[in-house]
């Protein structure tokens, strides 16, 4: 199916993909906050529970009847072929539980990721933490937001201001790499978080970088960069260059930084 670029105000859909992220989030705490729940194993070793496919289900529902016309890739989708995604201008990129290895662990830091892109691009998206209630979203030329306890307020990223540099990181995976980075950077202070969160603490100035030198997904990504890009952000692959989304046969992304501020050329301390 070739589509074209979506003519209306895409930024209308942002309220319902926020319902919809909070109605996949029941689905999941339902499975959280039972007594046991079964992990299983993907192809990739991965784990998988009965809350990644009850969020992925009532997800691909949603947006399926919200734009019927636009199509839908979810990681528990994902093994359409590059032919047939390719001729895909405009499509959803889904996470339906990103951070299944914190969700196993029960420290509630996983997510709903929800992205929609336009030609590579992430342009609408809703990052949704189950556990909390809280909600990060964005729609491009719109800017950045989080929103708890029914509150939502507006979010940036910060510029340096001097002082030891705050670093999130991977709380489940974490490299040699990731030392020798952080050796070159000098000064620093580290947090360790689960799932797409690190680089929502980026756009919401509350970390000044989040280096991922390791293998993660499109889908574990897209949502959280439209927030951070909108809150004046970057997310750049190792050569400083923004992260793109349907460009190539593997869904895997290349290492990359997220970063507030682009006066400093982070790829010095790779």
């Amino acid at each position: 199916m070739n589509n074209s670029t979506i003519n209306q105000d895409i930024c209308a859909w942002l309220e319902p993909v926020v319902e919809l992220a909070q109605h996949a989030g029941e689905k999941i705490l339902e499975i959280y906050n039972s007594d046991e729940f079964s992990v299983a194993e993907k192809d990739d070793k991965s784990p998988l529970t009965a809350a990644d496919l009850a969020s992925h289900h009532a997800i691909v529902d949603g947006l399926t009847a919200l734009t019927p016309e636009i199509p839908v890739l979810s990681e528990e989708s994902a093994s359409l072929s590059f032919e047939e995604r390719s001729a895909w201008q405009t499509y959803w990129l889904v996470d339906p539980l990103d951070g299944t290895r914190e969700f196993i662990k029960r420290n509630g830091e996983f997510t709903v990721n929800i992205a929609l892109i336009e030609d590579g691009v992430p342009v609408l998206s809703v990052v949704y933490v189950p556990v909390t209630g809280v909600s990060y979203l964005a729609c491009k030329g719109q800017g950045a937001f989080k929103q708890e306890a029914g509150e939502r307020r507006a979010i940036k990223a910060r510029k340096l201001e001097g002082g030891p540099l705050m670093v999130v990181g991977s709380r489940s995976h974490r490299g040699d790499s990731l030392n020798q980075f952080l050796e070159k950077l000098g000064d620093h202070e580290m947090v360790g978080m689960g799932s797409s969160l690190k680089l929502c603490l980026v756009a919401e100035g509350v970390a000044d970088i989040y280096p991922r030198l390791g293998l993660t997904s499109e889908w574990d990504t897209a949502a959280a960069q439209c927030v951070v890009e909108q809150a004046g952000g970057f997310v750049t692959d190792t050569d400083m260059q923004p992260l793109r989304y349907n460009t190539k046969d593997s869904l895997l992304n290349p290492f990359f930084l997220v970063f507030g501020d682009d006066s400093r050329d982070w790829s010095e301390y790779l």
